[in-house]
């Protein structure tokens, strides 16, 4: 099986709301393509070579355009980028919030098989496009509809504020120390971002006074026992990567990481079924933990080799529970590695350099890529004030739906595994 790399990449500013500037999704892939291969020096004239030679394909990744912007067949709106994306073979991918993880999946398979030597992998979601109410019914797509999300307002917080009160009553936990560690989280991914020059929120103020103290006039309950200070925002963004193959990157004679390990597991699509499911294993998310250890098995490595991790906070309930799954603690302990400092960025595991996406954003099409490219950035000495100080391997965890879709990555520096 051929070895695949990562090029390079780019990200659009999470914090810009595109509807406000007047642009709609051409502008906004035109903009991340250009900026992306501009990065990784790779013009239109060279797309069209690769083109010619059967050596290139692109992916797209995303989860509600026809919602937000009345746009499907979205692989062949890259036409409209630049001639040199005629004939080229390209698809959309969607998997709820792991939509650029299931794009990036079919890069990755097709350069390991041979078929392709460079990959251009796009993900991206314009939400601003609608109120936050209408917003949240799109998005409860990404559960059971009918079931979970059909006339309930912001279903969402109210999924991921159930999982919080699952892991409170499996583990019997003490519901302060648990919420304080909540408040950590967000905290953390809060403090984070303002080292993130692209960071939605890195001009704003989360502190762990305000964040628990919940509904409170400055952070109001958005659901069960979560407030605002627990949910990622609604973003408008792109994030782009270029992946090649081992011939490919041997003729550019450069280092970059490699893709070391992947898992891909689905859980129920009812978030009862999984809190049912959750009785008969150790973890409150088993096919969660069941994907990291896929990665860990592919990539012949364990939680001790994994220098960071970048996890899907879409609250801070989904990344407490991200901290066991990943095998930094016990399940059930989660809140020691929280309080010790561990996945702090000066911690031993630190986790979402970046601010997650709490902190950095979470357009939701985008946010594997994201994910994927700050894993790249690290490991390349990329990351400008969000850089670790020891990150020769990273790991990412994207889920789709209430941790129904589950995608792990492991990236490694090819040189120091």
């Amino acid at each position: 099986m051929n070895k695949v790399y990562v090029l390079g990449g780019a990200q659009t500013d999470f914090e810009r709301n595109w509807t406000k500037e007047g642009k709609g999704v051409i502008a906004l892939i035109k903009e991340i393509v250009s900026d992306g291969l501009s990065a990784v020096n790779l013009p239109f004239e060279d797309i069209t070579k690769l083109n010619r030679e059967n050596r290139i394909g692109c992916f797209v990744g995303n989860f509600l355009s026809e919602c937000y912007v009345n746009q499907s067949h979205l692989g062949a709106l890259l036409t409209e980028v630049d001639p040199a994306f005629y004939g080229v073979p390209s698809a959309r991918y969607e998997a709820a919030c792991a939509s650029g993880s299931v794009a990036l999946d079919a890069a990755i398979s097709k350069i390991q098989n041979g078929d392709f030597d460079v990959a251009i992998v796009v993900g991206w979601e314009l939400q601003k496009t609608v109120d936050s109410k209408i917003g949240a019914d799109f998005l409860g797509q990404a559960a059971y509809y009918e079931k979970e999300a059909k006339n309930i307002d912001f279903p969402f917080p109210k999924l991921f504020a159930r999982l919080a009160d699952e892991i409170l009553e499996k583990y019997n936990l003490d519901e302060k120390r648990f919420m304080d560690s909540l408040a950590m989280i967000s905290n953390k991914n809060y403090a984070n971002a303002k080292r993130n020059p692209l960071a939605q929120t890195r001009k704003w103020f989360m502190d762990f006074e305000q964040a628990s103290h919940r509904n409170t006039p400055t952070n109001t309950s958005v659901g069960g026992k979560l407030a605002v200070s627990d949910c990622s925002q609604v973003t408008d963004g792109a994030a782009i990567v270029v992946l090649v193959s081992d011939e490919y990157k041997k003729r550019l004679d450069i280092d970059c990481p490699v893709v070391l390990g992947y898992g891909h597991r689905v859980a129920p699509m009812l978030f009862d079924k999984k809190a049912h499911e959750a009785k008969q294993s150790q973890h409150m998310l088993p096919w969660t933990r069941q994907a990291v250890l896929d990665a860990y098995r592919r990539s012949g490595l364990s939680v001790d080799d994994i220098d960071f991790f970048e996890t899907h906070d879409c609250f801070t309930s989904s990344e407490y529970a991200a901290v066991s799954a990943f095998g930094l603690t016990e399940p059930g302990d989660e809140y020691k590695a929280i309080e010790e400092g561990i996945t702090s960025f000066s911690g031993n595991k630190p986790i979402n350099a970046s601010g997650g996406l709490i902190g950095c954003g979470h357009p939701v099409g985008a946010s594997g890529v994201r994910m994927f490219l700050d894993l790249y950035k690290q490991i390349s000495g990329k990351s400008g004030r969000c850089q670790l100080n020891k990150a020769d391997i990273g790991m990412m965890l994207n889920i789709g739906g209430s941790a129904t879709t589950n995608y792990t990555f492991i990236l490694g520096n090819n040189d120091k595994i």
